[in-house]
């Protein structure tokens, strides 16, 4: 049985308020025995109604017995569960005992993730470092077969913290909508939202058709805002109700979004505009304790966006002509080493450091941080 969408507006601060020491997870089931909850709040259509009517429950049941409730029955909507980690969560919802820790030590231990892009790549790569490290992680992904396959060889490590697909299409609008609704069901909300999707086509203005340029348009820059709009209202709620708490929206942009890239005008295009959304976003959003900002990585060589035998931009580029005088595709990428100060590519943890740095520190916002082997560099 499907749970209603208001949900969104109440579960992420239900999480907060019941995350005094250290940030929680929540979960809701539709499905539940609601004999096993510990407070019951009646739900309105008002959201901050069975917000205030949950706290004045949390306070009865804390001066009651000395702690938190774990259980909380939401009259109409469900039964949520609020614990220090996916795994104890599962374990409340479902009456069993579990022999796993409550939550586990690792960098981003009991925060939760959204990746978008996040089977394979570098989101394929950030989820499996965040997960090693103790975070839940959202992997959001058109590719279904290979993205439910990701979460469930992840699971398979039987850790405190889980994975869990959702199928997004974040040129979508109702599907970005969607997958922050499927993630507040399973997690109670989320911390970090990366947004990484994107996609590239190569070609000069001969080239490239209209067709081309609106779909890039529609994945690398509105779909960054489509993530953006609808993450921002849960992150906002959840900074509401936990005074020192902030929140992250993070773009993976590029070093084409710091200088224009010859015959490659659609993507460069999207990524500055990327770039103008990222700082825009942090003016408005730092308030809230929402920072915003955008890591500008280098070329990842390895990853299928350059070494797609069919698809890759070695490929491309070669059929393009965009590297004179390349007979093949080593000769393509010996093009592109070259331009690097460090003489080589981009690879997942560098493009880390910087996410973490990211999430890690509380006073910069708005910023474009590079990660291109000084082959860029800011002014």
């Amino acid at each position: 049985m499907a749970i209603d969408k208001k949900i969104v507006s109440i579960l992420p601060a239900i999480r907060m308020i019941l995350s005094e020491d250290k940030v929680k997870v929540a979960k809701i089931s539709a499905d539940t025995d609601s004999s096993i909850a510990q407070i019951v709040v009646a739900t309105e259509d008002d959201a901050q109604l069975v917000i205030e009517s949950f706290k004045k429950e949390v306070k009865q049941y804390k001066s009651a017995h000395g702690k938190l409730p774990q259980i909380i029955h939401l009259k109409g909507l469900g039964v949520v569960a609020v614990a220090e980690s996916a795994c104890q969560v599962d374990s409340l919802l479902s009456n069993k005992s579990t022999d796993k820790n409550a939550a586990g030590t690792g960098r981003v231990s009991g925060k939760t993730v959204i990746i978008t892009g996040g089977a394979q790549g570098f989101g394929g790569g950030l989820v499996e470092h965040i997960f090693n490290d103790g975070g839940n992680v959202v992997i959001a992904d058109l590719n279904e077969e290979l993205g439910q396959k990701y979460a469930t060889e992840l699971n398979k490590q039987a850790k405190n913290n889980k994975a869990y697909f959702v199928k997004a299409d974040v040129s979508n609008p109702d599907s970005v909508q969607e997958l922050i609704y499927k993630t507040v069901c399973e997690f109670g909300g989320f911390d970090v939202i990366i947004s990484n999707a994107g996609i590239l086509r190569a070609g000069g203005l001969e080239e490239m058709t209209p067709e081309a340029f609106e779909l890039m348009t529609k994945v690398n820059y509105t779909g960054y805002f489509y993530c953006a709009k609808y993450a921002s209202s849960v992150l906002k709620l959840q900074t509401a109700h936990k005074p020192g708490y902030f929140a992250d929206i993070i773009q993976i942009n590029s070093k084409s979004g710091l200088k224009g890239s010859n015959r490659n005008f659609a993507y460069a295009g999207g990524k500055f505009g990327g770039l103008g959304l990222t700082q825009s976003f942090a003016l408005e959003l730092m308030p809230s304790r929402v920072k915003v900002n955008s890591v500008c990585p280098g070329n990842f060589f390895d990853g299928p966006l350059w070494s797609d035998p069919e698809k890759g931009l070695f490929v491309q580029y070669l059929n393009a002509g965009k590297v004179k005088g390349a007979k093949s595709i080593d000769d393509v990428k010996a093009f592109y080493e070259a331009q690097v100060p460090a003489g080589r590519g981009c690879t997942v943890i560098d493009v880390m450091r910087a996410v973490y740095y990211i999430m890690e520190q509380e006073y910069e916002t708005g910023q474009a941080v590079p990660v291109t082997g000084g082959q860029e560099m800011l002014n």
